[in-house]
């Protein structure tokens, strides 16, 4: 990973990458957390979408990032997972730290 990491770190150095890899970060983050959320309670994409009646398939498409979530969809996924979805907003320079 740490090869990655220099090479993410190379990257950003380029202006115009880093301002579209900071774009990308929120998406990245909701990926990340349905991922993180679904892996923590041993849970296959399967037996998520059997709790949630999501196809497979949609969930896949979420967790890959070719298609983007609604928010009763994002809901939908939480209540599967016995969860409560909290978004929230973050003042900038927090958010970079």
């Amino acid at each position: 990973m740490s090869e990655f990491n220099d090479f993410l770190n190379e990257q950003l150095q380029d202006p115009e990458f880093r301002k579209e890899w900071e774009d990308i970060q929120p998406e990245m983050d909701v990926i990340r957390a349905m991922m993180e959320a679904r892996i923590s309670q041993n849970l296959t994409q399967k037996e998520l979408a059997e709790r949630t009646g999501i196809d497979q398939a949609d969930i896949s498409k979420l967790e890959n990032g070719t298609r983007n979530p609604s928010l009763k969809l994002l809901k939908r996924l939480a209540d599967g997972m016995g969860m409560t979805l909290k978004i929230e907003f973050v003042p900038k320079e927090i958010a970079k730290n």
